[in-house]
């Protein structure tokens, strides 16, 4: 019992920071916050905003993207004052086994690859889509059996259906292109991803200056055609609205399901290891890229349902779209291209991420550190776990349908934030003497906010994404328990063997 709350000594993870097997330093805030840009804006523009405002909010989709943005700034405090403090990779995890005992940065860190994991076969789904609609413009199409996933998430019943396909093709070959990039290095990574964070930036603002030209206001009315709340408790509406399968309506709904728009400012403290000062450009990296895109989102989002009435909207490109049901078809050229950037930079940061959580949890021996914590001696990347998260994100992606991965990365997300703030109160209590460069401010008013923001968005969530995060735990308990547990460096006996 004592192993389970044991901690990581706040003195080893700042002495990890100089070990030869360490991770290469080269990024600078602008870096740093072109990671976080590359990875929240893409999907939640390009993909979210099409679905929510067409399923549960309406135009609402403004405000709930307010709500779950006023969430992430609560959080990413938290975050920027621990990855001033800790800056070594792993993220959550690493702040959770320094405050909260080893047994929680495990389920933080297994949360975490669900996270990044489903996040990226996500992504790579909604990449997929704007792939055909752009060669589609040429005259050219894939195959019908390769276009999408085996099958579709039904919305009013809950249940996946058949749609006679075999695989998503484009999703995977995606995945294969970012993998082989990752290994090469973190230097061409950034490289790639700041090219194209530009592009995509380029475009949001074009949408925004010429969609406003095109905005009928009728089509904001009603507003909130679901209401503003869609709050439920584990599957039971409680509070609001619900369609014929039981699922939440309305803006709360609708801010649960759009929080995965925001993931991305998190997976710039997994890079703290590869930050040239840490300590001050990880919270500006944070702090400044959340910043930036909600600003964009909420402008978006009130174009988008300002040109076309929401009932309207395609959920795979709904913003090509749109331009093409205003008579704009040349935009779609623009958007269409702009999307695969911006939504390419965001499954490379998220495929990014994920391996160095995993090194993480290697170098703890909670992991086998011959595979996950292996370092390439030339590229100086976590080359092997990136392969392999590279191989399951294919799986994901070219299997799995838009929808489902949609409600399942959220849950993950909330929870590992809900945790993070919950570290802060305890770091504050246990190391009020540590060396804080950044400082989380109102403490402990911002991490008990930010919890229970989570919270709310959480229970707003349907009842199988409880489901389906149980089951995700469970196995990562006994992945724990029958490996980690006992080859831990905290475990006394493994230590005295290096973790054999």
């Amino acid at each position: 019992m004592n192993q389970l709350f044991a901690r990581k000594p706040l003195q080893v993870l700042l002495a990890e920071m100089e070990g030869g097997n360490r991770l290469r330093r080269i990024l600078g805030p602008v870096q740093l916050t072109s990671l976080g840009v590359g990875c929240i804006i893409g999907v939640g523009i390009f993909v979210t905003t099409g679905a929510v405002a067409h399923d549960q909010t309406g135009p609402a989709m403004m405000l709930s993207f307010v709500v779950a943005g006023l969430a992430c700034v609560f959080a990413a405090l938290c975050y920027a004052e621990f990855a001033s403090m800790v800056p070594v990779a792993g993220s959550a995890y690493t702040y959770a086994y320094a405050t909260l005992g080893e047994l929680l940065a495990w389920i933080i860190g297994w949360d975490l690859v669900l996270e990044y994991g489903i996040g990226a076969a996500f992504v790579a789904n909604g990449w997929s889509g704007y792939f055909r609609d752009l060669i589609s413009m040429f005259g050219l199409q894939i195959p019908t059996a390769l276009t999408s996933a085996p099958f579709d998430f039904d919305l009013q019943t809950g249940l996946l259906l058949r749609t006679g396909t075999l695989f998503d093709l484009p999703a995977v070959l995606i995945c294969v292109v970012i993998t082989a990039i990752l290994v090469k290095g973190i230097r061409e990574s950034a490289s790639f991803n700041a090219a194209m964070v530009i592009t995509k930036v380029v475009i949001v603002l074009f949408v925004i200056a010429v969609g406003a030209f095109y905005v009928n206001p009728a089509n904001w009315h009603p507003f909130a055609p679901h209401g503003y709340t869609g709050l439920s408790f584990f599957g039971k509406t409680i509070w609001g609205q619900q369609n014929a399968a039981g699922k939440p309506l309305g803006m709360l709904a609708g801010a649960a399901i759009s929080f995965i728009a925001y993931i991305g400012f998190d997976s710039v403290s997994t890079h703290a290891e590869e930050a040239r000062n840490p300590r001050r450009d990880v919270p500006i990296g944070i702090i400044a890229s959340l910043l930036i895109c909600t600003v964009l989102y909420c402008a978006v989002s009130a174009i988008l349902t300002g040109m076309v009435p929401s009932s309207e909207l395609e959920t795979r490109a709904p913003v090509a779209a749109a331009f093409r049901q205003v008579g704009l078809s040349w935009a779609r050229y623009i958007i269409s291209a702009g999307a695969l950037a911006g939504i390419t930079s965001v499954l490379l940061v998220l495929m990014l991420s994920q391996p160095r959580v995993l090194l993480a949890m290697a170098r703890d021996r909670l992991l086998p550190p011959g595979f996950f914590g292996a370092v390439h001696p030339r590229f100086r990347t976590p080359w092997k776990s990136t392969m392999l998260t590279g191989f399951v994100v294919c799986l994901m992606a070219g299997l799995l349908p838009l929808r489902f991965l949609m409600e399942l990365v959220n849950i993950g997300t909330l929870l590992a934030f809900s945790i993070v703030c919950g570290a802060v109160l305890v770091m504050r209590r246990t190391h009020p003497e540590a060396e804080r460069p950044f400082r989380a401010p109102l403490v402990p008013l911002v991490p008990i906010l930010g919890i229970l923001m989570c919270l709310l968005l959480m229970f707003s969530l349907p009842w199988e994404n409880w489901l389906r995060l149980g089951v995700w735990l469970v196995i990562g308990l006994a992945i724990y328990f029958g490996y980690g547990r006992r080859r831990s460096l905290l475990n006394p006996r493994a230590a005295a063997t290096g973790g054999r």
